[in-house]
């Protein structure tokens, strides 16, 4: 495992920044004092005049942003997950939601795998969160390469998005050739027997499982869900009717996230089993974040025990 290269999502985040400035001059980007965690100091580094530090003031940042957005121009503002979705959640709401700006929120740092920052600093809530705001669009992406695709996809799209990316190093996954679409999720393995839906670093731990129960004789298709507003329905019903069973594994709380969106579209279209992988209604704490990740059970191992327990309820 130790030549698989490995790099945080965030760090794909502020390469696309610059790499995006260097094509296009119709954009800012705000920082709420945490540029270097961020990764937004790699635009800040190459076009300070573009840049604007707002301090740790999230709420006045979205706030800035949602008004030189309405002008014409496209904002990125970016803090850790738990101040940008949590703190400031009636400013993206009331400023940026219903006017339908485009902002682009870049949310570092969510999940468990903050690790030693503790409780206070992982943010299992804010795809729950983010998604009761009409109209808004959230990417979670999987590994460095389609962070990096979804960035530049978000600014030809129209309207708020909300991104979610990683401080832990996880494996990329894909290639030069991957495709990113925004609303579409990717089938990644073919399987009869389960469908496996992942989204962020859970998307790696999926793959994982695959390999588990196809070692027990199991088929497990497994989908990656970068999307989760507005979710692929067509790609879940799809597997709903092929599979009959389906797992979904993410990062967050199991309240609201991934596994809330993929139960509401089979519930109300193609009723089949859906067991939820997450954080069950808890918060975290501080560790490392590897160790969080086993200790939550956020792990290939745990997505292929929930894989036959959805095949056994059939």
């Amino acid at each position: 495992m130790s030549d698989i290269k490995t790099v945080a999502t965030r760090a794909a985040f502020g390469q696309a920044l610059v790499d995006l400035g260097k094509e296009r001059d119709d954009f800012i980007v705000m920082d709420a004092d945490l540029a270097a965690a961020t990764q937004t100091g790699k635009f800040k580094k190459e076009f300070p005049e573009r840049f604007y530090d707002c301090g740790i003031a999230e709420q006045n940042m979205v706030s800035i942003a949602a008004g030189i957005a309405a002008t014409g121009k496209k904002v990125v503002c970016s803090s850790f997950a738990m101040f940008a979705a949590g703190r400031a959640f009636e400013q993206i709401r009331n400023s940026v939601g219903y006017p339908h700006l485009d902002v682009i929120i870049g949310a570092t740092h969510a999940g468990i795998s903050v690790g030693e920052d503790g409780a206070t600093h992982q943010c299992n809530e804010d795809i729950a969160l983010m998604r009761t705001i009409p109209g808004m669009t959230i990417i979670n992406p999987a590994d460095e390469t389609e962070a990096y695709l979804a960035v530049k996809a978000a600014f030809e799209h129209k309207g708020p998005v909300y991104m979610r990316f990683g401080r832990l190093a996880v494996p990329v996954i894909f290639g030069d050739d991957y495709k990113f679409e925004i609303g579409k999720g990717v089938e990644l393995k073919e399987g009869t027997d389960v469908t496996i839906i992942a989204t962020g670093l859970m998307v790696n731990e999926a793959m994982i499982a695959h390999d588990i129960l196809k070692q027990e004789g199991i088929s497990a298709r497994v989908i990656n869900m970068a999307t989760i507003k507005p979710i692929d329905k067509d790609i879940i019903l799809k597997a709903a009717r092929e599979t009959g069973a389906i797992v979904t594994a993410e990062e967050h709380s199991v309240v609201g996230g991934l596994g809330s969106a993929v139960s509401e579209v089979v519930c109300e279209e193609y009723p089949v089993p859906v067991v939820k992988l997450g954080v069950y209604d808890e918060f975290g704490h501080s560790g490392p974040a590897v160790k969080l990740l086993d200790e939550f059970g956020l792990r290939g191992a745990n997505i292929a025990e929930k894989a036959k327990k959805a095949i056994a309820m059939k």
